[in-house]
C-alpha cells in the first residue's frame, strides 16, 4: 500500500512537471526579449541584429530590445547572456569571435560554449578588404608591395581582438609574408569612423557593415574574404586569388543560455526562421553578402564546431595572441 502511494506520489510530481514546462512553453514570451549585441552601435552585427529583432517581435508577440554590450572582444555581452537566466529573455548574438575564443583567450568567463544552447544560424557571409577611395592601394598587388617595401608600417582596424576583421587581417599578414599593425575598437563603427578619418589604412570589415560604403562610394573595395568572389560586390576579386589559401567566413547565429527549456528555444528558432526569410530582413541585407541559412537550433551547433576546430590551428599554427 505504501508503494502504491509513492508511485503515485511520483507521477503526480512528474505529472507536474510535465504541466509547469507546457505551461512556461505556452506563456513565452509575455514580456520584452533582450538581444545582445557583444559590439558597439553601427557595425554590421548591430545592423543584423535590429533587422532580425524586428521582425521577431512581429512573431513573438513581444518587443526584442536590442542591448549593446561592447568589449574584450565580444567577451562582456557573451558572458552576460552565459549568466543571465535560462528563460529565453536574454538572447545573445553571436559572430565569429564565438568561435574563436575558446581558443585565442586563455580563460573564458563563462567557462567554455557549453554555457549555452544554440538557437539558430542566420547566416553566412564574406568580410571585404576596403580602403579609402583616395588610399594609393588600387589593389591586393597594391597593398602587398607596400606592405613588403614598409614592415609594421600599415594598419588594419578590427572590431575587437579576436573577430573575424582582427583574424581576417592576422591571417593575410601570415599567409603573405608580410607585417601589420592591428589597430582593435570597440565595434565595427568607431573602426569605420577611423577609416574614413584617415587614422588607419585598411579594414577587412563585415560585409554588412561596408557594403552600403562600397556602394556609395566612400570606400574601395580591393577583395573579398571568401575562396570565390561574392556576388554582392560585383567585380571585386577574391583575396585568395593573389594570396593562395585565404578563406575568412563571418557568420551570425543565436544564442540563449544553458538550460533553457526546449520548448522556449523551439520558438525562438521558429521566430527566427520566420524573420530570416522576411522580405523586409532580405531586402535590407541583400547587399551584404550574407547567405541566410535559418535551419534548425543544431545546423548553428554542428558549423560553429567546425569553425572552432579549424580556427584553433590557425591560431596555434600562427601563433595568434589576442591584443
Amino acid at each position: 500500500m505504501v508503494a502504491y502511494g509513492l508511485r503515485r506520489l511520483r507521477a503526480l510530481f512528474f505529472l507536474f512537471l510535465g504541466l509547469a514546462a507546457f505551461g512556461v512553453a505556452f506563456a513565452y514570451p509575455d514580456k520584452p526579449i533582450r538581444m545582445v549585441v557583444p559590439f558597439a552601435p553601427g557595425g554590421g552585427t548591430d545592423l543584423i541584429a535590429r533587422t532580425l529583432g524586428a521582425e521577431m517581435s512581429k512573431d513573438l508577440g513581444q518587443p526584442v530590445i536590442v542591448d549593446n554590450k561592447p568589449g574584450a572582444g565580444t567577451l562582456i555581452g557573451t558572458d552576460n547572456v552565459a549568466k543571465s537566466a535560462p528563460d529565453g529573455y536574454s538572447v545573445v548574438v553571436a559572430s565569429f569571435a564565438h568561435a574563436v575564443n575558446p581558443a585565442l583567450q586563455p580563460k573564458l568567463p563563462y567557462g567554455s560554449n557549453k554555457a549555452f544552447a544554440p538557437v539558430l544560424l542566420i547566416g553566412r557571409g564574406p568580410n571585404v578588404l576596403v580602403v579609402r577611395p583616395d588610399s594609393p592601394y588600387k589593389s591586393v598587388a597594391d597593398l602587398l608591395a607596400a606592405a613588403k617595401a614598409n614592415p609594421g608600417k600599415l594598419t588594419f582596424a578590427s572590431q575587437g581582438a579576436g573577430t573575424s576583421a582582427h583574424l581576417a587581417g592576422e591571417m593575410f599578414a601570415n599567409l603573405a609574408k608580410v607585417k601589420l599593425s592591428h589597430i582593435p575598437y570597440r565595434g565595427a563603427g568607431p573602426a569605420l569612423t577611423d577609416l574614413l578619418g584617415g587614422q588607419v589604412d585598411m579594414m577587412f570589415a563585415t560585409a554588412a557593415a561596408v557594403s552600403t560604403f562600397v556602394d556609395t562610394g566612400k570606400l574601395r573595395a580591393l577583395g573579398v574574404t571568401t575562396a570565390e568572389p561574392s556576388p554582392a560586390f560585383k567585380g571585386v576579386p577574391a583575396i585568395a586569388a593573389s594570396v593562395p589559401g585565404y578563406l575568412v567566413e563571418s557568420w551570425y547565429g543565436l544564442y540563449v543560455p544553458a538550460g533553457t527549456p526546449p520548448a522556449v528555444i523551439e520558438r525562438l528558432n521558429a521566430a527566427g526562421r520566420k524573420a530570416a526569410r522576411a522580405p523586409d530582413f532580405v531586402r535590407k541585407i541583400e547587399h551584404e553578402g550574407l547567405a541566410i541559412n535559418a535551419g534548425a537550433p543544431a545546423e548553428l551547433d554542428s558549423y560553429v564546431r567546425t569553425e572552432e576546430e579549424r580556427w584553433a590551428r590557425v591560431i596555434k599554427e600562427n601563433g595568434i595572441k589576442p591584443d
